[in-house]
């Protein structure tokens, strides 16, 4: 942790300023062990591995094991791709690198820091990443060598900011909460008027067979198995789709058969990740197995969490035909 960010941070109980106790070990710049004490409730949080571990009082058990669910996943998968830059350009456009630059950044849910990185290449000024569970620890070690970079343990229901964000986003996390709406109003009320929200979340329209078939054996059965199991029982399926994506799917999308590509289940994103290594795909398998939540969301949900009158600029847009991706300014 490095000190000036508790200049951005606050109490996740009580929204107090917190403060730097004297005692602490440090490595240059960075605070590895040390602890912050509220001036508002006197609650005491420590940092621990370099990351400040600001959790609320109370947290929501279920959004525990999901977070520590995904957490077990980027402390295997923990490698950034080149590839990345683009998924995540397309998860958020229109907004584009421009936007970043010389901006606070809020991001809500930062499992193994592959889009703070990014964020910090854009010339953010301070990207301030939080996430629940033990991703932090990957997330920080890939992202420890950045300057403007902080990885905070939080909750976004309960996120231990200011109202500080210049941009606010979130990718691919709040579908997997217990109450995802609720962690959209907690994202954009840390941020500033004038400044932008972003999320990128699973539609419904487009993945109904998933919801309908794939839904219940996670709910019921992968979700509730060790982990070390589900990891090595996801390797064979990752072959499989890895095999339709690359030997199916993506040769029919270049040549006349893409009228029958486009006719198959999940066209576009299959073809999508077709570009992607195996290991990657098995990740994207693993993760739709292993998390007890997960939200398949119509257009008209989504809408109706930008419809507050402090959204303006508001846009959702359809991607990849099984998923949605929403931006606006945030006023008041």
């Amino acid at each position: 942790m490095k000190p000036r960010l508790t200049d951005y941070l606050a109490c996740p109980d009580c929204a107090g300023d917190l403060r730097l106790d004297p005692s602490q070990e440090r490595d240059g710049e960075e605070i590895l062990r040390g602890t912050l004490a509220c001036v508002g409730c006197a609650r005491r949080y420590p940092i621990e591995g370099g990351v400040p571990r600001l959790l609320p009082t109370g947290v929501d058990a279920l959004a525990v094991e999901v977070a520590e669910g995904f957490g077990w996943e980027w402390n295997r998968f923990d490698e950034l791709r080149p590839q990345y830059r683009k998924q995540f350009l397309d998860w958020i456009s229109p907004i584009s690198p421009g936007d970043f630059a010389g901006k606070i950044v809020v991001e809500g849910g930062c499992g193994k820091g592959r889009h703070t990185a990014i964020v910090a290449s854009f010339g953010a000024q301070e990207v301030l990443s939080v996430d629940l569970g033990s991703a932090v620890e990957v997330a920080y070690r890939n992202t420890r060598h950045l300057p403007q970079v902080h990885i905070i343990q939080g909750d976004i229901t309960h996120l231990p900011l200011k109202r500080c964000a210049d941009l606010a986003f979130s990718i691919g996390v709040l579908h997997h909460m217990p109450d995802p709406r609720v962690g959209f109003r907690a994202l954009a009320g840390k941020v500033r008027p004038g400044g932008r929200v972003a999320v990128w979340v699973y539609g419904h329209e487009g993945n109904e067979w998933i919801v309908d078939f794939v839904n219940p054996v996670r709910k019921r059965v992968t979700s509730r198995m060790p982990r070390g199991l589900l990891f090595h029982l996801s390797w064979p399926l990752a072959l499989l789709v890895a095999g339709s994506a690359k030997g199916v799917y993506r040769p029919l999308s270049r040549g006349p058969g893409r009228a029958l590509q486009q006719r198959l289940p999940s066209a576009d994103f299959l073809s999508y990740i077709a570009d992607f290594p195996v290991r990657e795909i098995h990740t994207i398998v693993f993760d739709q197995l292993v998390t007890p939540v997960a939200f398949y969301l119509r257009q008209e949900e989504v809408a109706a969490w930008f419809a507050e009158p402090r959204f303006t600029e508001v846009a959702i847009m359809w991607h990849n035909r099984n998923s949605w991706r929403g931006h606006a300014t945030v006023n008041g």
